[in-house]
């Protein structure tokens, strides 16, 4: 694993987090202008003021408030280096309780090609962009990145559980119905337990990868314009939130295709098609669907919802054929691979680049979704997935590819306003 540290987290007062649940918003990329007015209205402290500002200037307006709240003591800093245990509860769509444990590090940045550090998903310029002037306006991490480590032997997990069930979290926050808690380790000899369990270790992202490749060009930016440059400045790690894939609160949801405005769209054709590569089973509702789902164990098995129709689909045939012969193994397993591939580019014609600009597909989190967009008549046809798995993530990470746009969605989000890392 690239090397971790203990830092001095920025946290809100104690006065503060007495009402922390006010405090915390959710990353930059999944806030819609609604949720980001209702996080304004919320309370004048909440970090979507620090992570997605409304005024014209957001970096500016950011970093003015940053300075504002050091300032008058509503953000202190800690005054030893810490790492930071963060625990959230949360139920999943059937109503089971499930409980992600991880931890705040600061965690030395480095390239890719280094493969200390592992993607699965493409980044975009323009996020990199807007988070690069947020990083040199603020001077600070306002939000982390989510990174996945492997450890049978769960020696971290076993440690920060043991710690939480002995000591009072630091924070305890509701949002949206998840529990967010989080502790404070200083100890010396934990801290030093702590990394030595996840030496050798190699770091996957999860989340955050427009953010953690913004960390490595700011990184690059303030070393050629520091003669002094050691390698050891805050600069040169960033605010990473790491779980352990062996931790059985770690689920991944399914990320489900929803498909519009297509010329000549006919569902009873794109049937026809379908069973040339297909089984077909009629459904009659989703409860079915998801039993379905639950018990084909292909990888290439599918939900198909038209305004006339719902159905299961299952590959017949060898999938490698249907798939562009230089893909890696490990890619061409993936589900979402073959339904991109063979499904929406060749049977509906949906390029590439329509796919990546949505164009004719819409992503959505909730299965329920997709049967409301079709009834409502807001889409042609909606294919419920199959959620992709966290070996699948590693192993198409271990190979230097990456996955289809919106492949994994790890539930819940990492929360901003929790704590900050400065860069200076």
């Amino acid at each position: 694993m690239p090397e971790i540290v203990p830092f001095k987290g920025m946290l809100y007062s104690p006065e503060l987090l007495a009402n922390s649940s006010g405090l915390i918003c959710p990353p930059y990329d999944v806030i819609s202008p609604e949720l980001q007015q209702k996080l304004y209205d919320s309370s004048p402290f909440n970090s979507i003021r620090l992570e997605l500002p409304l005024e014209s200037d957001p970096y500016a307006a950011a970093a003015e408030r940053l300075a504002e709240w050091l300032h008058s003591g509503d953000l202190q800093s800690d005054p030893v280096p810490a790492i930071y245990p963060y625990f959230q509860t949360f139920e999943d769509s059937e109503g089971r309780s499930h409980t992600r444990c991880g931890f705040f590090a600061a965690m030395r940045l480095h390239e890719f090609a280094e493969k200390k550090v592992l993607p699965h998903e493409k980044t975009l310029s323009g996020p990199k962009a807007d988070r690069l002037n947020l990083f040199r306006k603020t001077r600070t991490n306002i939000s982390s990145i989510f990174g996945l480590y492997a450890d049978k032997e769960q020696t971290a997990d076993t440690l920060m559980k043991a710690f939480a069930d002995t000591n009072e979290p630091v924070v305890d926050a509701l949002f949206q119905g998840v529990r967010n808690r989080m502790w404070r380790i200083t100890d010396p000899e934990l801290v030093s337990t702590l990394q030595d369990s996840l030496l050798e270790r190699t770091v996957y992202i999860a989340d955050g990868h427009h953010r953690y490749e913004t960390g490595v060009n700011y990184r690059n930016e303030r070393a050629a314009a520091n003669p002094a440059h050691t390698g050891q400045e805050p600069y040169n790690f960033i605010l990473a939130y790491l779980a352990n894939i062996y931790d059985e609160g770690l689920l991944i949801f399914p990320i489900h295709r929803l498909v519009h405005s297509l010329e000549g769209f006919d569902a009873s054709l794109l049937k026809e098609r379908l069973g040339e590569f297909f089984t077909i089973t009629e459904l009659p509702d989703r409860a079915a669907l998801k039993a379905f789902l639950d018990y084909e164990s292909s990888n290439y098995v599918y939900g198909v919802v038209t305004s006339g129709a719902l159905f299961g689909i299952c590959l017949k045939t060898d999938p490698a054929p249907l798939l562009d012969p230089s893909r890696p193994e490990a890619l061409g397993k993936l589900g979402l691979v073959l339904l991109h591939d063979l499904v929406l580019a060749r049977l509906l014609g949906i390029s590439q680049e329509a796919m990546a600009k949505q164009t004719n597909l819409v992503y959505v989190k909730d299965d329920r979704e997709v049967f409301e967009a079709v009834a409502t008549g807001k889409v042609q046809v909606g294919f419920v997935v199959k959620p992709t798995t966290v070996e699948q993530v590693l192993a198409v990470s271990e190979t230097g590819e990456v996955m289809p746009q919106k492949s994994t969605f790890f539930y819940p989000k990492i929360m901003t306003g929790l704590l900050f890392n400065p860069l200076d």
